[in-house]
């Protein structure tokens, strides 16, 4: 079964500094959440797909549980060498189904894990929250983690309040990968994302989701496209950029200015490079009609 896109992790030094810089772009940020393995984080919801913000605040609360590892340490070693994009995580109607064909296909990286805490409602009212994770792994990609996230209470977390945002933004259209030889991630996407490639050619290949496509490119492709530099890539492909969805292309050449920084206009895309965004590539593209 195809996954599409369910949330991408943006790994930051400053977590409030990410939070008003997507505040400044025009989105709308939830509050500031705290896990019990040291990290925190801040989500931006999208109809089905969010961003989030995330750190790790509390390193001394790390211990031997795979969340501590998975999440915790990775976060903090990646962000020792760098800020910007460093978990993709795709749906999940079963996350136990989805273990179970990571190991078949050879790239499972973790047993299912579970996780649950209490949210709370814009009125402040209580609700729990949980989601399982079946993570896998591409042995080329170390600075990637990859999972799926099967969410136990939906109707708790997702909150059309949250997804209103000033720049018009109505979803994630996809997201982009920079690797050297995209092809030797072929194999491992298609079994990740379940689903074959909608294009491959010298450049890369694409995937499209249900929600969302998965992009893979070479670095000299995401320049030519994006007129801004990939990631370093010397330690393998590294989750480059967002794509984002604008309903109101008169606010695409705005967002960046009324933030206060640098953006370039490629053809019907404003894009903002890793240098203004805190190690992650944001593009601005119209929403299809």
């Amino acid at each position: 079964m195809a996954r599409g896109l369910d949330h991408i992790v943006h790994a930051v030094r400053d977590l409030d500094a990410a939070a008003a810089l997507y505040r400044s772009l025009g989105f709308t940020v939830g509050a500031r959440n705290r896990h019990p393995w040291g990290t925190h984080n801040y989500i931006i919801q999208f109809p089905g797909c969010f961003i989030e913000l995330l750190t790790l605040a509390e390193p001394k609360k790390l211990g031997d549980d795979g969340f501590s590892k998975l999440f915790g340490t990775y976060t903090g070693d990646f962000l020792k060498r760098h800020e910007g994009l460093s978990l993709l995580i795709l749906q999940s109607q079963e996350a136990a189904a989805d273990e179970a064909a990571f190991r078949a296909a050879g790239i499972s990286a973790a047993d299912v894990m579970r996780f649950e805490r209490e949210g709370k409602r814009p009125d402040g009212a209580a609700v729990k929250v949980a989601f399982s994770l079946a993570f896998a792994k591409d042995r080329l990609a170390p600075d990637i983690h990859f999972a799926t996230c099967q969410q136990h209470y939906p109707e708790n977390f997702w909150n059309p309040a949250f997804q209103t945002h000033a720049n018009s933004v109505s979803g994630i259209a996809g997201v982009v990968i920079a690797a050297e030889a995209p092809a030797h991630h072929l194999a491992f996407m298609q079994a990740f994302a379940g689903a074959q490639a909608a294009r491959t050619d010298a450049e890369g290949f694409a995937i499209a989701t249900p929600r969302g496509a998965i992009e893979v490119v070479t670095p000299a492709a995401f320049v030519a496209r994006f007129g801004v530099k990939a990631p370093d890539v010397a330690r393998g492909a590294r989750l480059a950029a967002i794509r984002f969805a604008v309903v109101d292309a008169s606010l695409l050449q705005a967002a960046p200015e009324q933030a206060g920084m640098a953006g370039l206009y490629v053809g019907n895309a404003t894009v903002i490079g890793a240098e203004d965004a805190m190690g992650a590539v944001l593009v601005f593209e119209p929403a299809p009609k």
